[in-house]
């Protein structure tokens, strides 16, 4: 479960080209006719992931530790998902289907029966992609779940500082910061006026910028008058925007369902902030698709 990656399947159509790998489901490759590669090479140097999915937690637990009717579970910061081997279930010259259901392995760190489907499908100008959660136990299903699509920056050849993230609404509710990786208790003013955020690389010197009382469900990341990258997600309530700091050429940006524990919170994982339940036999999904644009409109 726990192995090394598989080659990767190839979808395509006429505007667009993806390859996406066993290990975690993972989008390892989006190439738009006339934009090229537009996801982050994956630099082990750097930071070794190109668009990692992030299952049954989002950002960390203290101590890296869930709790679970008062037993503790070894859990990784952002879950297991994006270190498991998926299968392949179905595959076409455009979409494909991977699948990951509980085993010993995922029970020794979740002690849930889950059954979790990843789709990535082709639509002409975008690609879309959906998790399909379903609870097969006899007891309710604790779970979070999310997306981590690192993208090239700079997109064009504009400079960094030239670049910036438009919300389809105005986004002028605090936003959360992280210490050690937990979510500090005081919300911090927004950085986006209106409905832009300038990006600079001292936004990130205090790791992500976390926004769970977000307005929009798309956001664009690119170059007015440039190359761009509209992302919709309508079924994730909270949004991440990350890079390493230090001024790596890529920027993430992250439909959640869920965030890293508050500090101080060592309860429960199913009375964590973000975590849905879902009962017996009940299955929920969630959306977001990555759109690509020669030229962003100017603001």
């Amino acid at each position: 479960m726990f192995g090394e990656n598989l080659e990767a399947v190839t979808i395509r159509n006429d505007q667009l080209s993806a390859s996406i790998a066993a290990r975690g489901a993972e989008l390892v490759s989006l190439v738009c006719e006339g934009m090229g590669e537009l996801l982050w090479s994956a630099d082990p140097a750097v930071w070794p992931w190109h668009a990692p999915n992030l299952f049954p937690v989002v950002g960390g637990l203290a101590d890296d530790t869930l709790i679970h009717d008062g037993k503790r579970y070894p859990m990784p910061r952002h879950g297991f998902l994006r270190h498991s081997l998926c299968e392949v279930i179905s595959a076409t010259a455009d979409s494909c289907v991977l699948l990951l259901g509980d085993s010993d392995a995922t029970r020794a760190r979740y002690p849930f029966a889950f059954a979790l489907t990843v789709t990535y499908r082709l639509h002409r100008d975008r690609i879309s992609v959906s998790f399909e959660l379903h609870n097969p136990g006899s007891e309710p299903l604790f779970a979070s779940i999310g997306a981590h699509p690192a993208f090239r920056w700079p997109l064009g050849d504009a400079p960094r500082t030239a670049h910036r993230v438009w919300f389809e609404q105005a986004e002028p509710a605090p936003i959360r910061r992280l210490a050690d990786g937990l979510i500090e208790p005081q919300a911090v003013r927004s950085p986006v006026e209106g409905h832009e955020l300038l990006l600079e690389d001292k936004l990130f010197d205090s790791d992500a910028l976390i926004f769970d009382r977000l307005a929009s469900r798309r956001a664009t990341f690119g170059t007015p008058g440039g190359p761009a990258i509209e992302l919709s997600f309508p079924d994730f309530p909270d949004f991440g925007i990350w890079t390493k700091p230090g001024g790596a050429p890529f920027l993430c940006l992250e439909p959640w369902q869920g965030h890293a524990s508050p500090i101080g919170f060592t309860g429960e994982f199913r009375d964590k902030p973000g975590v849905v339940e879902l009962a017996p036999e009940a299955t929920r999904a969630w959306r977001y698709a990555i759109r690509p644009v020669t030229v962003m409109a100017e603001a």
